[in-house]
């Protein structure tokens, strides 16, 4: 079932990479990433990584921000990952991987801090996600979390926008998700509309 829906969701994105920068998404995503950026702090030489990162946007924004950057990009569809590389201005410090946020194919502890930009509400199993960047980050690394949230409500809502549907989570059930995976929520943040950021910090 959860392949399925995986594929349906791969098939989506890779139909809409090639004009996917043309589109209106890219421009709320411009808006979207300047605001994020505001709240960003990394160590000198930190190694990043942004889940579902499509045609590489965030990660060309970062590397162009901290100059000493190294950054990773994963994303469920490879015809997204094509468009990213083919635009990669920061090779080689910026790459490109195919691959499934629920297992991330990193070591322990690789990472200073892990980007996910709209995407998170697409995901099938967030505890699994929520897992996966919480190995994944160093101690004291940060998980910044930016996706549209609805204020009102106390738990997740499942909308039927695409194939498997997508997920909006409240702050609420963001911190009790974090905190199930040994992540602090230091912070929430509206950045644009209902798009809240919300900065975790693991122990």
């Amino acid at each position: 079932m959860i392949h399925n829906l995986l594929n349906n969701k791969k098939q989506l994105f890779d139909s809409w990479a090639p004009s996917y920068d043309w589109l209106f998404p890219s421009v709320f995503y411009q808006a979207i990433h300047k605001r994020l950026l505001e709240y960003v702090d990394l160590p000198s030489h930190s190694y990043v990584l942004d889940l579902g990162c499509g045609t590489g946007r965030l990660l060309d924004r970062l590397a162009t921000r901290f100059p000493d950057l190294y950054g990773t990009g994963l994303d469920l569809s490879p015809q997204m990952l094509r468009v990213a590389r083919q635009k990669n201005r920061h090779h080689p410090r910026l790459i490109y991987i195919e691959g499934k946020a629920e297992s991330l194919p990193f070591a322990n502890g690789q990472f200073d801090a892990v980007f996910n930009t709209l995407s998170f509400l697409h995901y099938l199993q967030p505890e699994v996600v929520f897992a996966e960047v919480a190995r994944v980050l160093k101690t004291g690394g940060r998980f910044y979390l930016a996706d549209i949230t609805l204020k009102s409500q106390a738990e997740s809502q499942l909308m039927p926008i695409t194939s498997g549907g997508v997920r909006f989570y409240s702050p609420k059930n963001r911190e009790f998700l974090g905190c199930s995976a040994g992540l602090e929520c230091v912070g929430n943040n509206y950045l644009l509309g209902p798009v809240l950021l919300t900065i975790f910090a693991k122990k």
